[in-house]
């Protein structure tokens, strides 16, 4: 299936780890010139290196903690035009509201949400002039699982999510499309961490994290090509209708509910 995106620009944030690498090599495939930002100007030029070894792409970085004053202003002002931004940087960390407190909640959100929140801001601009664009804002299914253990998780995915939604809903009339996605668990190693942390909690051994990952559909997380894949799919040719949605992928693990 060609999806049309040879020769277009994205910009993905959070792209030296996890999800946000996979994409960066997923997109390039497809032949999309990059611009990628995260914190770690080490692990941004290997990807650039492993990328530029095997696809024809231009791979520009911008090393750059988003957290900063300004700091959105500045990436938008190096990165200049793109046909898609990626929203992807960002950690809130898990626990209880006991154990999240004030300075750590507000720490991971000013990434998470008000990262998300800065950087649609000045790129919807920018896209509406330039005639069009795709956002997609990659999210997290605790938005939609209300876990007490990852408080501030769970609310500000929520959040974005009805963000993502309100700034998506009219955005077709600047021929912008606005989405989101969901993941659930993903293989890479911060749900490695994080299951060993609640592991250390509910079984007294970190060791045991295993068992938790029993827990889940086909007994795994998933692999990062059944998100990344469909990212971008969705800022695609082939998904020119699609905004204001959201898309939930952790194999049914948000629909595990029950009336009792």
């Amino acid at each position: 299936m060609d999806l049309k995106l040879q020769g277009k620009v994205a910009l993905i944030t959070g792209a030296s780890m996890g999800i946000g690498e996979h994409l960066a090599e997923t997109f390039a495939q497809e032949g999309v010139h990059l611009h990628l930002t995260a914190r770690s100007t080490d692990k941004l030029s290997a990807l650039k290196d492993r990328i530029q070894a095997v696809s024809d792409v231009t791979v520009t970085l911008h090393p750059i903690d988003l957290t900063e004053a300004g700091a959105a202003e500045k990436l938008s002002d190096a990165v200049g035009d793109v046909d898609i931004l990626v929203n992807n940087a960002g950690v809130v960390p898990s626990g209880s509201l006991f154990e999240v407190d004030e300075a750590a909640w507000r720490q991971g959100w000013e990434l998470k949400v008000f990262g998300y929140i800065n950087l649609c801001r000045l790129f919807y601009a920018k896209m509406k002039q330039a005639g069009g664009g795709v956002i997609v804002n990659n999210i997290g299914n605790g938005g939609e699982v209300f876990d007490p253990k990852y408080i501030a998780g769970t609310t500000g995915n929520a959040s974005l999510m009805a963000f993502t939604r309100a700034l998506g809903g009219h955005s077709l009339d600047d021929n912008i499309r606005v989405v989101g996605v969901n993941p659930g668990p993903v293989d890479t190693s911060r749900i490695y961490n994080m299951l060993k942390k609640r592991a250390a909690s509910e079984l007294g051994d970190a060791n045991q994290y295993s068992e938790l990952e029993k827990t889940y559909p086909l007994s795994r997380p998933a692999h990062k090509h059944e998100i990344s894949d469909l990212i971008v799919f969705l800022a695609s040719f082939r998904s020119g209708y699609t905004t204001g949605a959201i898309f939930t992928v952790d194999g049914g693990i948000a629909s595990r509910r029950s009336i009792i």
